[in-house]
């Protein structure tokens, strides 16, 4: 079978993308520097940084270090605010072709609400990505995804002011005991889709100031070396799913994918959209290789369909 032969559509929402892949919230910025390396209307969707009310200058530097096979970042959601996304990077991305999902994020319920209203019929916005599960703020009260409650709240506080065809995902945190509780609480609240994961929080020591190597502390872990754990949490939410414990809602899976290979991985447990976020960093072109080398993976297997793999772990295999 001829790779390129492949069928990578997607459905979203109304519409269908041309393929599973988008880029993970906060690894692209809102799509100017992966621009240079990568056409962006030859991605399924682009997914911006994460956009909240005001403009916000995040957390004091040092605010990023490396780690074996990964990533510690303490950006602490840095922004111009949406007034001046509106005004500016979505006019510019439109003029791009770029399908564009946004990832929003407030203090409260108030604040994802009215960042979400302003969204509503913009130009080139196909869906909304609720970052309810970030791990660097101050106050760890505002990571609303580790409780059902504070989950179903900011969902049903979104889904309330956004028109009905705009899909709204909700980004899951893997430090919760229950990832499928939280799933089910947001899916309840009317969430059309579910983001997995976002990043863990971890820390590391400098040893040479013997002070933690980011200025706050602790900072969110990304890279392969959260891809076991963003595995497990997409096969777990989707077998529950598959169990009718939760509405079947397609879920975009992340998390170390740096190869086609990592991507099909994410698709057998069941994520049906792909987002490509560290490797950016060392990689800006890696998007389109990945999209290739995925191509490559499902031909080599038989496969002429994308779709056709989605949640392929959980079927019994015929005897």
């Amino acid at each position: 079978m001829d790779p390129q032969e492949i069928d990578l559509t997607v459905p979203f929402g109304p519409l269908t993308l041309p393929n599973p892949l988008t880029t993970a919230s906060g690894c692209a910025g809102y799509g100017r520097e992966l621009a240079k390396f990568v056409p962006l209307d030859e991605l399924g969707s682009v997914t911006t940084k994460t956009i909240m009310p005001y403009a916000r200058s995040g957390l004091a530097t040092p605010r990023m270090a490396e780690t074996p096979s990964g990533m510690l970042n303490a950006i602490g959601l840095q922004g111009p605010g949406v007034a001046a996304f509106v005004r500016h990077e979505l006019p510019w991305l439109a003029e791009r072709g770029a399908r564009v999902l946004v990832s929003v994020a407030g203090e409260r319920l108030e604040e994802y609400a009215e960042v979400a209203e302003q969204l509503n019929g913009q130009p080139g916005v196909i869906g909304l990505e609720l970052n309810i599960s970030c791990p660097n703020v101050a106050d760890r009260g505002q990571v609303f995804a580790c409780n059902p409650a504070t989950s179903y709240d900011v969902v049903r506080a979104v889904r309330e002011v956004t028109d009905a065809a705009l899909p709204v995902y909700a980004k899951l945190s893997p430090d919760v005991t229950s990832i499928t509780e939280i799933a089910a609480a947001c899916v309840s609240a009317g969430a059309d889709g579910l983001s997995m994961i976002n990043t863990s929080l971890g820390m590391a020591i400098d040893l040479d100031t013997l002070r933690p190597a980011l200025a706050g502390g602790t900072g969110g872990l990304s890279g392969p070396a959260v891809r076991p754990i963003a595995v497990r949490c997409v096969h777990q939410v989707y077998a529950a799913m598959a169990a009718g414990r939760i509405p079947e809602v397609p879920i975009i899976g992340m998390g170390g994918i740096r190869t086609g290979r990592d991507a099909l991985e994410f698709a057998l447990a069941g994520a049906g959209g792909l987002a490509v976020g560290t490797t950016l960093f060392n990689d800006p072109a890696a998007p389109l290789r990945i999209l290739d080398e995925l191509r490559s993976e499902l031909a080599a297997r038989g496969f002429a369909k994308f779709t056709d793999v989605v949640g392929l772990a959980h079927r019994t295999p015929s005897r």
